[in-house]
């Protein structure tokens, strides 16, 4: 009888600490709504505690949404495991900007102006800026980078994989002409809406960064080109390669060593 009741309540100790990634839909003044996103808490949290999370926003893809990371990593065991709350917006193929072509497409104001706003109001965050960070996959790496860099004030680390970091080589791709108009068009916003070209407002340790790709990603060359830039200005920031390509299996491989990294930025600030 003692060993039954032992097992019981190990069994509801175990489910307790189990939490689920929540869902929600958020009004927008700035895209299409309600705007989803997906939350997942880290085992421990308690809304009545006083103690603070810190958060990390995680982007998808192009043709993801809020739940493409949850589809590819346990998202409640990360958030555990890293003492962290992690909150997935749905992309909307936006590449994360205010896109100049399309005014209903405003998801950097979106991003600043309401879902971070909505996040700290709802749940017990660090709200200073070495509280919070961001990556992404693909056309999230690139919103990351884009969000974090252009609003340091927010972002205290950021990180890509596989991102498309500059989009210039590729001016018919991924619903990037939609946002920007056509790169024949419009050259001049081709220029300035890339991440490679916006890296004059970073100083040394001003965001700590990380990011990576495949060796047989696509991406590889517009990412080690970020890496020398980045080098030439100056700028500490961890770049890790190795083999792989666009896909899932190598995201898998390569988010917890961001969230890791992310980490020890927050346990910084502790």
């Amino acid at each position: 009888m003692k060993r039954f009741t032992a097992l019981i309540l190990l069994t509801l100790s175990l489910i307790a600490s189990v939490t689920a990634t929540e869902v929600y839909e958020i009004k927008s003044r700035y895209i299409p709504s309600p705007a989803k996103v997906s939350v997942a808490l880290p085992s421990g949290y308690d809304p009545a505690e006083a103690h603070r999370w810190p958060v990390t926003y995680l982007l998808n893809g192009h043709g993801g949404d809020h739940t493409t990371w949850g589809k590819l990593v346990n998202l409640d065991s990360l958030a555990t495991a890293n003492r962290m709350i992690i909150v997935c917006p749905a992309g909307l193929d936006s590449w994360y900007w205010d896109a100049p072509a399309d005014p209903s497409m405003k998801m950097e104001s979106y991003i600043i102006r309401e879902l971070i706003p909505w996040v700290d109001s709802h749940y017990r965050t660090r709200t200073d800026r070495m509280g919070r960070a961001i990556s992404g996959l693909s056309m999230g790496g690139h919103g990351a980078l884009w969000l974090a860099i252009r609003h340091q004030d927010l972002f205290g680390a950021a990180g890509s994989t596989s991102g498309g970091v500059d989009i210039r080589p590729f001016p018919g791709k991924w619903n990037i002409p939609d946002r920007l108009g056509s790169k024949a068009k419009y050259p001049e916003r081709w220029e300035v809406y890339t991440v490679t070209n916006i890296l004059d407002s970073l100083r040394p340790g001003s965001l700590d960064i990380i990011f990576d790709c495949g060796t047989e990603d696509f991406f590889f060359k517009v990412n080690k080109e970020l890496d020398r830039k980045l080098t030439a200005r100056g700028i500490d920031h961890t770049f890790r390669t190795s083999p792989g390509n666009h896909s899932g299996a190598y995201w898998r491989k390569s988010i917890p060593h961001h969230l890791r990294f992310f980490q020890k930025v927050f346990s910084r600030q502790d």
